[in-house]
């Protein structure tokens, strides 16, 4: 393990609404850290592109598979290292519930809050977690450019709904270190200086809630 691995949180969850970057800051952190990386495998779940043609019909299927993908990937991840699993996720277990209580009808979420209940009982917390924030217009422009066809359909309505239920998830959210990083104008895919401040930042001292907002002339 290298100086700088030492320094940054042994586990980190990065999360935001669709489009806004979690998957690719994801890999670049796990490849800076050396820290496995666990992916929401969206292209694995067969209900994902049917639930947006039409979510009232396929949203609890949707969700069920994803919670069980999540559930078995955090359990091999436990099995796997009795100490501190030092790793990276594109998700964070407790705000599954954000997109059930979203979509799901009462009967639906009832269900899927008995099951939920179920398989994360011994879910990790991170030792911190990374809020992607930005605009719908800046989220709208990115899901065109990385040309997801079942994406491509999604309304604004939905976009923004989904934008404003992590918001008020995280307004609240107080169980790990939380840094809020406005992401609008930040490249880290093809600008190592907005990727080395934030990593930076990441390997600075913790504290319960922390905001990365510079402005990308000044990096």
């Amino acid at each position: 393990m290298t100086q700088g691995e030492s320094s940054a949180p042994a586990s980190i969850a990065v999360e935001g609404p669709i489009g806004v970057g979690k998957t690719s800051l994801t890999l670049r952190l796990g490849e800076a850290l050396g820290y496995q990386v666990l992916l929401e495998k969206a292209e694995d779940n067969p209900f994902l592109e049917r639930f947006y043609l039409d979510q009232g019909r396929n949203a609890l299927a949707t969700q069920l598979h994803f919670l069980l993908q999540r559930a078995q990937q955090l359990q091999g991840v436990t099995e796997n290292d009795l100490f501190k699993p030092r790793c990276i996720a594109d998700y964070l277990m407790a705000k599954d519930r954000l997109f059930a209580e979203l979509t799901l009808d009462g009967a639906e979420l009832a269900l899927y809050n008995a099951v939920y209940e179920r398989l994360t009982v011994e879910a990790p917390k991170p030792d911190l977690v990374i809020y992607l924030q930005a605009p719908l217009g800046v989220l709208q422009d990115r899901i065109r450019l990385r040309g997801r066809p079942a994406e491509q359909g999604l309304d604004d309505a939905y976009l923004e709904g989904l934008s404003d239920a992590y918001a008020r998830f995280f307004h609240f959210y107080d169980e790990a270190p939380l840094l809020i990083v406005n992401a609008a104008e930040l490249d880290w895919v093809n600008n190592s200086e907005h990727f080395d401040a934030l990593l930076t930042r990441i390997k600075g001292p913790l504290s319960a809630r922390q905001y990365f907002n510079p402005h990308p002339s000044l990096l």
